[in-house]
């Protein structure tokens, strides 16, 4: 591919973006569009009059950008939570470190590759892009210390980097744990695979197991019922009760019944009568049947709560075993009641589902690979040879179909690992997120870089797979001949796809079938962020700026434009359209710091493959050292941060519970355990919002009908 081919594939991806850019700033002040664009702020503000018509409707305007610019990290921190700013401070760090890199290997880099040999250059639009890489320095080069000088300072600025956000975000996290209102899953414990009993109950056995061995600290618990039998339960509790229809009159209550997802109002309180209390021992036999092997458990510190959850509970690992509750909006019910010896087969399936797919992927990228090599397309296709000599067709082939067509076929990966992640048994919404977006990234990493590196061919996947000491070699090879892809890819996944994300194409397309085609007002449900989807893709193009710095410096401008477009366009959606419906507490952040690593390392050995391929074992020993160090800075962080975001410590937890004793809120805190964890599906959180009576027993067991 020559340089004339990549201005093509940019100059159309700008014209692009300029004019989805500028209809979206149209577009979003349509009275129509608000529930699309502001769908956010619509969640929490609701619905407000539509303004006069005024001329500056018709016209696009900057005024967002601005907005979004100005937005400052606290304001982010308020609307879109700590996972929010988590992802915004990957881009703000790209931003730091390609910026340093595009200095140094723009005008360092650069002009030593494109005169790295004797030879009569061109017209620079019509240079092949092979000329502005590593592979035109000669062998044997003493400019190739510079290469290496490039490397060491981005990876040192890299790792200064990683290490200040590495720090700032574990305070952040701390600070956000400690700042916080008191949040339920910290008092709450999820027990799985309750041993059977034909004697007792479920909840029987949890109670008398807690309140055995957990005296002190034990305060309730709340069994976890089949969702497919709720509404048969509650069915056969208002016939029981002789209610044909929930009765209005009942007294609301702070706290639930045992049948999940049932509130306590759609029930009339039984009173002291003989006869009520049979009915209600009869119930209880017939509907402990339907109880699930999970509970809630909850407990009166924090602490205790941790230590319930890390603590061995039986000599049987497989019985009784305890996690920390995920927080209420963050549950994931369907998972609940999985038999947790289930989940081993599960998570093999899914891996192995995983592989397959992954080699099923290999076809449509060994597909896109051929496209890129304009010869081997006109011999497989002998009847194309006239219409591809043409200039301008041949630069649209080989410079922008192919990723066009890679990315097309990648939309379909995101749902895909979700479904392999919601199988694997995830108690949480946000922990089948983190799932998912791993899986995204390893798939996107080995399709993207690696497959297409090899040139997306099976057979040389195994032939280099059987070699391991030729990595390097293979790799230095490959990298610098298939970076002008990457950089076609960049403009297309990366640039095209903000414009994409800031229109909101499809939710605009539904928005208008359901006002014009079906003649009904526009849903206002709210949308999460896509994590899953948005982390991979600005880890990836991470990966692919270390990777290509140094081998083809070409790739950091457009990365640089890519993260800039990317800073503007995911701060304004964060403000306007997505809500923020579960917090983790920035535990990605872990997955982020190691893919940056890896994508060092990997750097650093394709570095020492080239400088021996150059025949420069000088600069191959001085870099040695580079990835020995990178390692150990690793090592440094996981042992000096990682803890902090798989727990919390017992001093801020012991901090915390004796605030809250001395503040008298800790009784408070008790009363709203009980009515915290609802079924979205078959209540909503106003009945539990409502000040009642309490009937609930001295034991601390959950209530009866």
């Amino acid at each position: 591919m020559n340089l004339s081919a990549l201005l093509t594939s940019a100059g159309i991806n700008i014209a692009f973006c300029a004019i989805l850019v500028s209809l979206y700033s149209i577009l979003r002040k349509q009275p129509g569009n608000v529930n699309v664009y502001f769908r956010r702020r619509l969640a929490q503000c609701g619905p407000k009059r539509n303004d006069p018509f005024c001329l500056d409707r018709l016209f696009p305007s900057p005024g967002w950008i601005k907005k979004a610019w100005e937005t400052s990290e606290q304001e982010i921190l308020s609307v879109g939570g700590m996972d929010a700013v988590v992802f915004i401070r990957i881009v703000v760090f790209s931003i730091r470190i390609f910026s340093i890199a595009a200095v140094i290997c723009v005008f360092l880099v650069l002009p030593v590759n494109y005169y790295g040999q004797e030879m009569h250059h061109r017209h620079i639009p019509s240079e092949s892009l092979e000329v502005f890489t590593i592979g035109n320095v000669h062998k044997g080069s003493k400019w190739l210390w510079v290469h290496c000088f490039a490397l060491y300072i981005i990876s040192c600025s890299a790792c200064v980097l990683l290490y200040i956000e590495y720090k700032n975000i574990t305070n952040m996290r701390l600070a956000h744990i400690t700042g916080s209102p008191p949040n339920p899953s910290h008092f709450a414990v999820l027990i799985r695979s309750i041993p059977t009993s034909s004697e007792q109950s479920y909840s029987d056995l949890v109670q008398k197991f807690f309140a055995n061995y957990h005296a002190s600290s034990y305060l309730s618990h709340q069994m976890i019922y089949e969702s497919s039998s709720v509404h048969k339960i509650v069915a056969e509790a208002y016939k029981k009760l002789g209610a044909p229809s929930m009765n209005k009159s009942s007294t609301p209550s702070l706290i639930r019944c045992g049948l999940c997802g049932v509130p306590p109002n759609s029930f009339k309180i039984l009173s002291n009568d003989p006869e009520p209390v049979k009915d209600k021992v009869e119930l209880d036999s017939r509907t402990s049947g339907e109880e699930g092997a999970s509970a809630f458990v909850f407990f009166k510190t924090r602490y205790a709560a941790v230590i319930a959850s890390q603590v061995l509970q039986s000599s049987n690992p497989m019985s009784w075993v305890t996690n920390l509750a995920p927080e209420p909006h963050d549950v994931y019910w369907s998972n609940l009641c999985t038999p947790y010896r289930q989940l081993w087969i599960r998570k093999i399936a899914t891996l192995l589902a995983a592989i397959v797919f992954v080699f099923l992927f290999l076809i449509p990228v060994t597909f896109v690979q051929g496209l890129t090599q304009l010869e081997q397309l006109q011999q497989t296709f002998p009847f194309l040879r006239g219409l591809l000599k043409k200039t301008v067709v041949s630069q649209v082939v080989t410079g922008y179909l192919p990723s066009v067509i890679l990315i097309l076929f990648l939309y379909t990966v995101p749902p895909t690992m979700m479904l392999f992640s919601a199988m694997e048994g995830s108690i949480s919404r946000s922990g089948r997120k983190k799932s998912a977006c791993c899986k995204v990234l390893y798939f996107t990493i080995w399709n993207v870089f690696f497959v297409n590196v090899f040139s997306g061919s099976v057979i040389s996947q195994w032939s280099v797979i059987s070699s391991f000491k030729d990595i390097p070699t293979q790799l230095a090879r490959a990298v610098s001949t298939q970076a002008s892809f990457f950089m076609t890819y960049v403009l297309t996944s990366g640039w095209a796809s903000m414009a994409v994300e800031v229109v909101q194409v499809f939710p605009l397309l539904c928005n208008y079938f359901i006002q014009f085609i079906l003649k009904k007002d526009p849903s206002n449900e709210t949308l999460s962020f896509p994590y899953h989807t948005e982390f991979p893709k600005v880890l990836l193009f991470g990966l692919l700026g270390f990777t290509c710095a140094i081998m083809a410096p070409l790739i950091l401008p457009i990365l640089l434009v890519y993260f800039f477009l990317a800073y503007l366009v995911y701060r304004n959606q964060i403000i306007n359209v997505y809500i923020s419906k579960y917090e983790s507490g920035g535990k990605t952040w872990p997955i982020v710091h190691n893919t940056t690593i890896f994508s060092l390392v990997l750097a650093q050995i394709i570095a020492i493959g080239v400088f021996g391929l150059k025949r420069s074992p000088v600069a191959s020993g001085f870099t040695i050292p580079l990835v020995i160090g990178t390692l150990l800075f690793n090592e440094f962080c996981r042992e000096r941060f990682r803890p902090i975001f798989e727990g919390c410590a017992a001093t801020v937890l012991i901090e915390m519970d004796r605030q809250d004793e001395r503040t008298g809120k800790m009784e408070q805190i008790h009363r709203q355990l009980l009515s915290a964890y609802y079924h979205p599906k078959h209540t909503s959180p106003d009945a539990f919002s409502r000040g009642g009576r309490s009937n609930h027993s001295q034991d601390g067991t959950a209530p009866v009908i």
